[in-house]
């Protein structure tokens, strides 16, 4: 992220180009000229993603270099530009660049990033812009047939087909703390907690449970990317909570299709980004099935050592010690690889799937040393007035007590004698 300006760009885009300008998050040093044009500017096309970025992409003049602008977790390329081009231009399809799809309510949601990493040139070893990411997605209509053919009267209809596959949708929000809505701006600092919320929506199916099966935190939008955090493993197991976090489900459930859970901010370590996405494998059961140990939404309580469900007999929560709940030395990699099977022999019945939210944008991260070393000079100014004024109005009633004392000694009061005849 540009660190003195805040850069963060969220693009919203519902089948046809629209532009969103950034707005800083906060300000910090001077002020620059905001720029005439959109520092940005993508279009969401059919098959394809176009990205237009100006080389004054900051606003403060310093032009930035082609080479140091990739797009997406697989880092593509821009199109080669003459130098004189004041914009750099990438094309490319929407699933390439290792973009992530994502499927919410009746939106497909594309999701992808630009980054700008800039390298010393020649033998120089310093760079004179920032290190900036800056996510982009294309929302699309999810009902209804995107082609531009004309469906014949013989063809089962793409939506008919769409809705008769598609029975369930499964969501996952950033809340707020009382939980009563979606939180408006995803911006968080160390030491707060992030609420987080699970949903599925059912339809006209029957009741079922949901469950928060597999859960892990990275950079970028890519689940599978390094580094990353474990938050959610072992079919319902926080184990976030096991280290110096309080990451707990929230019991009792709000209803048998949501999922509510608490999870410690964080950031990574050694990793100039201050942004963090959160993929969980959401799954669900019918609501009259009693949890096991490979569905179950367990906690671990450090007032008790010991792990707690939100529903079901403790017993089931036990496999959570062990680090093996039903699928020995099931991985990482290796529930990427069960997704895989999984979605081969399951094309027509969608009980489980991977939702992303983010990102979580963390204040400051890239100033943590100047903030504490300005609030602790701030703070000693502050110790050191306040103590200055205590004595000085100490001194001063002490003054006028000595004073009014030496008054009354100096002018004795008289007081008047009667005489009864």
């Amino acid at each position: 992220m540009a660190l003195s300006y805040g850069l963060f760009i969220c693009l919203l885009l519902w089948g046809s180009m629209e532009l969103c300008c950034p707005q800083p998050l906060w300000q910090g040093g001077a002020r620059h000229p905001v720029p005439s044009k959109p520092p940005l500017v993508v279009e969401c096309l059919e098959a394809q993603l176009v990205v237009s970025v100006s080389k004054d992409l900051f606003g403060t003049g310093k032009l930035i270099r082609p080479a140091d602008l990739t797009l997406g977790p697989e880092a593509c390329e821009p199109l080669v530009s003459a130098d004189m081009d004041d914009t750099v231009r990438f094309e490319v399809g929407l699933h390439e660049c290792g973009n992530s799809v994502q499927v919410i309510k009746d939106v497909l949601v594309y999701r992808t990033f630009l980054l700008h990493k800039p390298r010393p040139v020649g033998n120089l070893s310093i760079v004179r812009t920032n290190l900036a990411e800056v996510p982009i997605e294309c929302h699309f209509p999810r009902s209804g047939n995107v082609s531009s053919q004309a469906i014949l009267p013989t063809w089962v209809p793409f939506k008919t087909t769409v809705f008769s596959e598609e029975k369930l949708v499964f969501s996952l929000y950033l809340m707020e703390e009382n939980w009563s809505a979606k939180k408006r701006f995803p911006t968080f600092q160390l030491g707060d907690i992030a609420h987080l919320q699970a949903e599925v929506h059912t339809g006209s199916h029957v009741p079922l449970r949901l469950f928060v099966d597999h859960c892990v935190a990275t950079p970028t939008p890519d689940w599978n990317a390094s580094p990353y955090h474990t938050i959610v493993d072992f079919n319902g197991c926080l184990v976030d909570g096991l280290s110096d976090a309080s990451s707990a489900f929230k019991a009792p459930r709000p209803g048998p299709e949501t999922l509510q859970f608490t999870v410690d901010v964080f950031h990574f370590a050694n990793d100039s980004r201050n942004t963090v996405y959160i993929t969980c494998h959401l799954k669900v059961t019918p609501a009259d099935r009693v949890p096991d140990q490979l569905n179950k939404a367990c906690s671990f309580s450090k007032s008790s050592n010991s792990w707690s469900p939100v529903e079901g007999t403790a017993d089931i929560c036990q496999c959570c010690n062990k680090g093996s709940c039903g699928i020995p030395g099931r991985s990482r990699r290796l529930v990427e690889q069960w997704h895989q099977s999984a979605s081969r022999s399951r094309r027509h019945v969608t009980e489980a799937a991977d939702v992303t939210v983010g990102p979580l944008i963390f204040l400051g991260k890239a100033r943590d040393h100047g903030v504490e070393g300005s609030t602790s000079s701030f703070t000693s100014v502050m110790l050191g007035l306040g103590l200055a004024m205590v004595v000085t109005l100490t001194l001063a009633a002490i003054v006028l007590g000595v004073a009014r004392r030496r008054q009354a000694a100096s002018h004795p009061v008289m007081c008047p004698v009667y005489a009864s005849q």
